[in-house]
């Protein structure tokens, strides 16, 4: 299987997340999704619109929404509408929810109503009429797109979620890690879940998210994305450590991140107040080799070869640096066309 990659866009502001969108098409990105934060970041889809009409070949979308702040049939519209304007390039990444729904003191709605959610919306871009919280719905101008629909993703980072990702949705964005065991684990709960539908692990389009920063100081590397490991700690174990792996000496420490993590600065750089929750060095490394792809151009082409002979090929990356542009540029320009194949 050939390897590909995508970039997550946190939209700080449109004109810098078109411009790094821009960048990453050029640079050889597969895909460019736009985090969702109404909170902190600008808005999803105005921001989508933008990177669509700036952009010829890239896949799109939200990497990722949530099921609480937008009624089906709104985010429906608004997801088709990106795929009218993107000819087609659009996809639908959502999730049980973080900063987007913690900033507004809200809490995730679980499994059943990210499935209920899942099915109302698929419903829709098929262009049908459907139940959802027991009223009927529909989105009547999207059957006009009903022979392209818009593929479903979902981000799952632990057991039950990557097996209702393997069973009701086109693609799934993995967050538990890259490790080769967690790689094993993650690619076995996807297989269960689809084939509670029939299907097989080849039928589900699979994504892995990790950190990305590449340079010569791995201190100064893992420095910089101190906060994207505590935004992991804090949303990829927050239900439960249970079946995911969890080194039991962490098991502590994971749980004072989670305790301390304040949603309001989700992904601040610099010396964030999440950044400073990372301050045990064995944490800190666990985490950086669990969920992270760090170092030299030639180290992380090493690193993705070895979680690709582990069974994932398709990397979402991260990388929420101040030199952004320079690491979009690096990673094209030198570790991709090493791994390709």
């Amino acid at each position: 299987m050939k390897a590909r990659f995508g970039l997550i866009e946190v939209p700080r502001g449109i004109a810098t997340a078109v411009e790094n969108a821009r960048l990453a098409e050029k640079a050889g990105f597969d895909w460019v999704g736009v985090a969702d934060s109404q909170s902190l970041f600008r808005e999803l889809f105005v921001t989508l619109g933008a990177i669509a009409q700036a952009t010829g070949g890239v896949m799109i979308g939200p990497s990722v929404t949530n099921p609480l702040t937008r009624h089906p049939a709104v985010m429906a519209s608004a997801i088709a509408s990106v795929q009218e304007l993107s000819g087609g390039r659009a996809m639908f990444g959502i999730g049980t929810g973080d900063s987007a729904i913690y900033n507004l003191n809200e809490r995730p709605r679980g499994l059943n109503g990210l499935r209920e959610y899942v099915l109302a919306l698929r419903a829709l871009l098929r262009g049908e009429a459907t139940q959802f919280a027991g009223r009927e719905i529909h989105t009547k101008w999207i059957a006009k797109q009903a022979d392209d629909p818009v593929p479903i993703y979902i981000s799952a980072e632990g057991p039950k979620t990557l097996e209702l990702a393997g069973e009701v949705a086109d693609g799934v964005i993995c967050g538990m890690g890259v490790s080769p065991e967690v790689v094993k684990l993650t690619l076995k709960h996807i297989a269960i879940g689809a084939e509670r539908a029939g299907k097989s692990l080849d039928d589900i389009d699979v994504w892995t998210l990790a950190r990305v920063n590449v340079g010569p100081d791995r201190g100064a590397l893992v420095n910089e994305i101190r906060m994207e490991l505590a935004s992991t700690a804090h949303h990829a174990f927050r239900f439960t450590q249970e079946g995911k792996l969890v080194s039991p000496e962490f098991a502590d420490a994971i749980q004072r991140v989670q305790s301390g993590y304040r949603p309001a600065h989700h992904e601040d750089l610099g010396q964030s107040p999440n950044a400073g929750l990372m301050d045990d060095p064995e944490f800190l490394e666990y985490m950086t080799d669990r969920f992270a792809i760090i170092g030299t151009a030639g180290e992380c082409v090493t690193r993705i070869q070895s979680i690709r002979a582990s069974g994932m090929h398709q990397f979402l990356f991260t990388g929420f640096v101040e030199e952004r542009a320079a690491l979009i540029e690096t990673l094209g320009n030198s570790v991709f066309p090493r791994c390709r194949n």
